[in-house]
């Protein structure tokens, strides 16, 4: 194959062998996974509540500090994309369709099945369910993709390494050990969590299209086969677009869609519960802004159901979030050229936060507020068709769905297309531009991997092992912080001896 290196071959076989034991055995790979996960988020829920609050104020300290000027890229780089295009691509690679999954079950879940604090289905329940919704897809979130896209950035544009997570480590630890085996194991990690977090994804997209398909038509059931034949055209579609190449198909696809999520947006919002909405986005960013510590650094060890909460929830998104970070952080990292470090975390940390906050507000409140007047039990939807039960209640509703349908299909082709991007960069040692043979190969593998797994039931399985590889990789983010830091800072002392 074309420049594919070392990498591509050892995460290839990893994900392959992990993929024939979710085929074969799906019960005993969610079993062992299980096992291990509950394990991780007993004994290392403190250390992850502790690791993101501390990207996020390194991310802040950047921003703010005299190292904020420095630019990700050479003196005369200029950004490739507009600040437009670029917010979309980010927002559209970062969140796209986990948000419009999650920004109705989240708060209904936090309100009605399981609240975190107050008892269910109370007032106060009500309200804490959008706080901590903004809690677990706001800065937190977006700190810790922003770290390793910095810090990507940083060294592939404004030092010139190779646009690899091994390349951000020499500082640390020299040239031949980050060129040399230990290397390869870090940068298989990284495709190894891309891999599988996509496939992941593409599964759970898949079937909220075919959900929402077979819920707003009668005709289509909504069945195994449906759900390969959505994967089967988005698959085609990511390709083209892949093929396209960043200027074309994820730009043009990132700039549609955000378009319509804003439209579809504005529109529920004015046939919604509007100032319903207003109040309640009010409160709920107060709540948010005024126990941002408390939540940050809340683990309950006294109280078991509380710290079980906690465990399923806040410390799985921080995994979660963790073990993205390689993906989502090169892909922001290779968009970003040419923008400054302050302009860049302001970026990635306030814009997509806010943008995820006015989406929990109109569709979580407006799926809060059926449930509460008794108008539908939203709360006892399957998960991939909530979103359009709490549509169905609203004027436009069916005109809604549709709408829905197309931001779902187009943020699962982008986050699909960017993966195959950024899997093709680490698999050709770091080309901003890998070929087109790469790039394909891994779209075809993600899918098939997707398909088999959906088939044989092991999802969870592979969610599991998503949150396994995130604890190797939160170690890596620190050590990335850490080096960037060093390399920055001895510059800085080297430009001040020159003058």
């Amino acid at each position: 194959m074309q420049k594919a290196t070392l990498v591509f071959w050892i995460s290839l076989g990893i994900s392959l062998l992990v993929v024939i034991w979710g085929a074969v055995a799906p019960t005993n790979l969610e079993e062992v996974t299980l096992g291990l996960t509950g394990q991780i988020y007993e004994d290392f829920g403190w250390f992850y509540l502790l690791l993101v609050l501390a990207v996020l104020l390194f991310c802040v300290y950047m921003m703010f500090s005299r190292f904020g000027n420095v630019k990700l890229g050479k003196k005369d780089d200029e950004p490739e994309f507009s600040r437009a295009s670029w917010f979309a691509m980010l927002f559209s690679a970062g969140m796209g369709m986990g948000l419009v999954f999650w920004s109705t079950a989240e708060p209904i879940s936090h309100a009605f099945k399981s609240s975190p604090v107050s008892p269910e289905g109370s007032e106060q329940a009500i309200k804490e369910a959008l706080k901590f919704s903004f809690f677990h897809w706001g800065v937190h979130a977006w700190a810790i993709y922003g770290i390793v896209g910095l810090v990507l950035a940083y060294f592939k544009f404004h030092k010139g390494a190779p646009g690899l997570i091994s390349a951000t480590l020499v500082p640390l630890f020299g040239e031949n050990l980050m060129r040399g085996i230990l290397g390869k194991l870090i940068d298989s990690l990284a495709v190894f969590a891309t891999v599988i977090g996509v496939a992941a994804t593409l599964g759970f997209g898949s079937a909220q299209i075919t959900g929402g398909l077979a819920f707003m038509f009668e005709g289509i059931p909504n069945t195994f086969t449906v759900q390969l034949i959505v994967l089967a055209v988005a698959t085609a579609l990511f390709i083209w677009s892949a093929w396209s190449g960043l200027g074309r198909g994820i730009k043009y696809l990132s700039n549609i869609n955000m378009g319509l999520a804003a439209f579809l947006l504005i529109l529920l919002f004015i046939v919604g519960p509007t100032l319903y909405i207003l109040n309640m986005f009010t409160n709920a960013l107060g709540q948010y802004v005024a126990d941002f510590f408390s939540m940050s650094l809340r683990i309950a060890p006294l109280n078991e159901e509380n710290r079980s909460w906690i465990n399923a929830w806040t410390i799985f998104y921080w995994a979660w979030w963790v073990s993205w970070a390689p993906f989502v952080g090169i892909f922001i990292a290779r968009i970003s050229r040419g923008r400054t470090i302050k302009e860049f975390l302001m970026g990635v940390l306030v814009v997509p936060s806010l943008l995820s906050f006015v989406f929990f507000a109109v569709f979580g409140v407006s799926a809060l507020r059926l449930e509460q007047l008794g108008i539908s039990k939203i709360s006892e939807f399957a998960l991939e068709t909530s979103t359009f039960g709490v549509l169905a209640e609203y004027p436009l509703g069916y005109f809604m769905s549709i709408i829905t349908i197309f931001v779902i299909a187009i943020f699962f082709i982008t986050s699909a297309d960017s993966a195959t991007f950024v899997l093709g960069m680490l698999t050709t040692d770091g080309l901003l531009n890998p070929p087109n043979t790469v790039k394909i190969t891994w779209g075809l593998i993600q899918s098939a991997v997707a398909a088999v797994i959906v088939y044989f039931g092991g999802t969870a399985g592979l969610q599991n092992m998503l949150i396994i590889a995130a604890l190797p990789f939160a170690i890596i983010i620190i050590l990335m912080g850490w080096s960037m830091l060093k390399d920055v800072s001895d510059e800085a002392k080297a430009l001040k001896k020159k003058t």
